[in-house]
């Protein structure tokens, strides 16, 4: 499972894909609500043009979020359709997102005695 925007984004998501075709295997394009809705469309763009695509894990968004970011992608009966508009189709509503200032979070980090990083 890969994240476009930690994979370096859809060339590097292409040359994992490339990779993963050689052994038969499909791709799995992770899509946690985190992450902007601008990755969950280029991720979706990349799914149609990728000749092994497995699965797109969509979580959903917020409102607010949805409000930010106007997009054409709908997601309907299990299944995510990309919509008619150009590029990525979706813009961003930079007097709206002013309404919501960054603030930065931090997820837990666990290690063990000797120091090792370890899942929390």
């Amino acid at each position: 499972r890969t994240t476009l925007t930690h994979a370096g984004g859809i060339t590097g998501m292409r040359r994992i894909a490339d990779f993963a075709s050689l052994y038969q295997v499909r791709t799995g394009s992770h899509g946690p609500s985190d992450l902007s809705p601008v990755c969950m469309a280029a991720a979706l763009h990349f799914d149609l043009w990728v000749p092994n695509f497995g699965v797109q894990e969509y979580m959903g968004y917020s409102e607010q979020m949805l409000e930010v970011f106007p997009h054409n992608w709908t997601f309907d009966n299990g299944y995510m359709h990309p919509g008619d508009k150009p590029g990525l189709g979706i813009e961003f509503d930079e007097k709206l997102a002013a309404k919501y200032p960054y603030e930065p979070a931090y997820l837990p980090v666990a290690r063990l005695e000797d120091g090792t990083l370890w899942n929390w």
